[in-house]
């Protein structure tokens, strides 16, 4: 059994950075460093004011510590993490660039859910939600445990955690949206690619040079030299999910 430390740093470095920035930001919470306010998504601030970081900031307030907080979490360390080291393993880029594009798939939908009080929102739940959605369409056959009461392949994990939330008057709307995320990036990554072969959503360059500099993670057949002062593996050329 390996310990806390080992874990730590057995995890992949895009789920390791998000998920501790979400603990960080609700510790810093449960410490009333801040309100949580000052982090939503709110257009009206965002374009009246210029309070840009709302864009990005709202995607790392998980809540306050809670159940519910924990279940993200631990659903963010469990699949988003087999996610990482398994299907994008070697491919940093390309799991940050399937984050980002989530993100701002979930920030063209925000304004419809700010016509419904309290007029401001959090994505993070969403885009946890996404990364189960696309793991479970990379792994439909994987065997699941849920609480150890019910077993079910890893396709029909997300409704089963849509049920769970709907059973325990959880908000609904989060987990769709995360849903509709993670379905229309599978699509383009590989349903589109098999019925037309045709990818057209690669991974950018500057994705690709953001992680170079970071000096994090690995990426097979990068178009990026690597950063001799990072000490990391990073050539070649990209290659996206369901690409040639």
């Amino acid at each position: 059994m390996s310990t806390p430390g080992e874990y730590y740093r057995s995890l992949p470095p895009v789920c390791k950075f998000y998920g501790v920035f979400c603990f960080m930001t609700a510790a810093a919470y449960y410490l009333k460093l801040y309100d949580p306010d000052i982090l939503s998504l709110q257009y009206g601030l965002v374009l009246k004011r210029f309070q840009i970081w709302r864009l990005v900031s709202n995607f790392f307030y998980l809540g306050p510590f809670s159940v519910g907080f924990a279940v993200r979490l631990i659903m963010l360390a469990r699949y988003g993490v087999l996610l990482e080291k398994g299907l994008f393993d070697k491919r940093t880029a390309d799991f940050l660039w399937m984050m980002i594009f989530g993100a701002f798939s979930l920030l063209t939908v925000a304004p419809v859910l700010m016509l419904l009080p309290p007029y401001k929102t959090f994505m993070s739940i969403s885009l946890v939600f996404m990364l189960l959605y696309v793991w479970s369409r990379e792994s439909p056959n994987a065997q699941i445990n849920i609480y150890g009461v019910v077993r079910l392949k890893g396709f029909y994990l997300p409704w089963a955690m849509l049920a769970l939330d709907l059973i325990f008057g959880a908000p609904l709307i989060p987990d769709i949206l995360g849903i509709i995320a993670g379905h229309l990036y599978y699509f383009l990554t590989v349903l589109y690619p098999l019925s037309t072969v045709r990818n057209i959503l690669k991974t950018p360059l500057w994705v690709h040079k953001l992680v170079v500099f970071w000096g994090k993670g690995t990426q097979i057949d990068s178009p990026v030299e690597p950063n001799p002062s990072a000490g990391i593996a990073f050539r070649g050329r990209g290659r996206r999910l369901g690409g040639n």
